[in-house]
């Protein structure tokens, strides 16, 4: 067996390395935990071998704080090397290694109604019933579900629910659960494939045909007080602001991770730039999500 590696010295307090192992049932929703961690930053691989979670640890502690979480979902399907994972992490926990087992787990009745639901056999069901495959899975991670560090039942648990589980369980404090973009845009190179709202800031009068403003764009200070000077400009900022406050708690409420507000104008470099930036900067004072800019068509000709 390989053995585990020690943690090259480039890894720094500051960047301490965390390996977590997400395992458990069937069914339980690892595919959903794993999309959780991989929304907060962590760096997912799935089903990967036993044997190959030493020279994975090693690598990532050598790309010094580059990935400085690391969460491997292992399951039955590999089963011949499955046997050999609780063994790994003996392994790594002798050499003062720390690494961590998410087991996800539900009732063998949920269990069951999922399965049908997809109308997808169990992976260790062979020629015999669903409910054999599942009981063989239990023998089979028992020991894991022992020394699991924190254990899921998601028996009861919608999708949502989860998300919210793993993120209380992983999350780091004071991280936003949120990440909010707010994009300028122009309409004249079409809305934004992604953008979850859009608004239309072409009521404002366009900067564009002011000889002196027309080569500047909207993170320009003279475009910027000119675009924001207009009547109505701060009304409709503050307005749109206190829509935001519903939505973005709304979106708390129901786990969302990203979201995109889409400012629009007809070419993308004056007024939704400015509005952006404005809208960008007062919605970090006010709310608990992460806010980002971009401005997408600023570069276009």
């Amino acid at each position: 067996m390989t053995e585990p590696p020690e943690i090259v010295e480039t890894t720094s307090p500051a960047t301490a390395l965390e390996v977590l192992v997400l395992t458990g049932m069937s069914g339980a929703g690892r595919s959903t935990a794993a999309n959780a961690l991989e929304d907060m930053d962590w760096y997912v691989v799935d089903n990967l071998p036993p044997q190959m979670i030493a020279p994975l640890v090693e690598l990532v502690a050598r790309a010094d704080g580059a990935l400085p979480k690391v969460a491997v979902v292992a399951d039955v399907r590999a089963r011949s090397m499955f046997s050999e994972l609780e063994q790994v992490l003996v392994d790594y926990v002798d050499q003062g290694i720390g690494i961590r087992v998410l087991f996800l787990d539900a009732s063998d009745e949920v269990l069951v109604r999922r399965f049908e639901s997809v109308r997808r056999p169990h992976p260790l069901q062979g020629d015999g019933t669903l409910i054999d495959g599942i009981e063989a899975e239990r023998r089979e991670l028992a020991p894991l579900r022992n020394r699991a560090d924190i254990t899921i039942d998601t028996s009861d648990l919608n999708v949502h629910q989860l998300r919210a589980e793993v993120r209380a369980a992983f999350g780091q404090d004071g991280a936003a659960a949120l990440k909010l973009t707010v994009m300028s845009f122009g309409f004249k190179y079409g809305i934004p494939k992604d953008a979850d709202h859009v608004v239309d800031v072409r009521f404002l009068p366009n900067p564009y045909w002011i000889p002196h403003l027309r080569g500047l764009n909207g993170q320009d200070a003279p475009v910027s007080d000119y675009v924001l000077s207009q009547p109505g400009a701060l009304s409709f900022v503050d307005r749109y602001l206190a829509l935001l406050d519903i939505i973005v708690e709304g979106y708390l409420s129901e786990n969302r991770s990203f979201a995109t507000i889409a400012i629009g104008c007809t070419g993308g470099k004056h007024r939704s730039v400015a509005i952006s930036e404005q809208l960008a900067r007062r919605l970090a004072d006010r709310t608990e999500a992460s806010v980002s800019v971009r401005h997408r068509d600023l570069g276009r000709e």
